[in-house]
């Protein structure tokens, strides 16, 4: 790095990383899916009665969601839905608001030389 300008140098440590919105989708959308296949069937194992009334709510936003192991099969499926939009959403807001900064960054850049 000490072969670069100093310019450079700046450019370089201050460049915003982007993420793949597409990935980061995929990401929390595995994730949502699996923590509620998991907790679903983990009340299951446990037992008792009644078996989880509270996650049972999902069922409230989750058409055919119930605490059983097809509700965790459906709720896997809507876990992934959700949270591969919420990432997606919140990865292009990132990019976006990332690529505003560095405009502006530039733009100062240019009046000052």
């Amino acid at each position: 790095m000490a072969d670069l300008e100093n310019g450079q140098a700046d450019d370089v440590l201050t460049s915003l990383a982007r993420f793949n919105a597409r990935v980061q989708g995929i990401v929390c959308g595995i994730m949502l899916g699996g923590i509620i296949f998991v907790a679903t069937n983990w009340l299951i194992i446990e037992g008792g009665h009644p078996v989880g009334p509270h996650l049972a709510l999902l069922g409230q936003f989750f058409r055919g969601y119930r605490v059983t192991f097809v509700g965790s099969l459906i709720g896997f499926g809507y876990g992934f839905a959700t949270g591969f939009i919420g990432g997606y959403l919140v990865a292009r807001l990132y990019n976006w608001l990332g690529t505003r900064r560095e405009l502006k960054r530039e733009r100062v850049r240019g009046r000052h030389g």
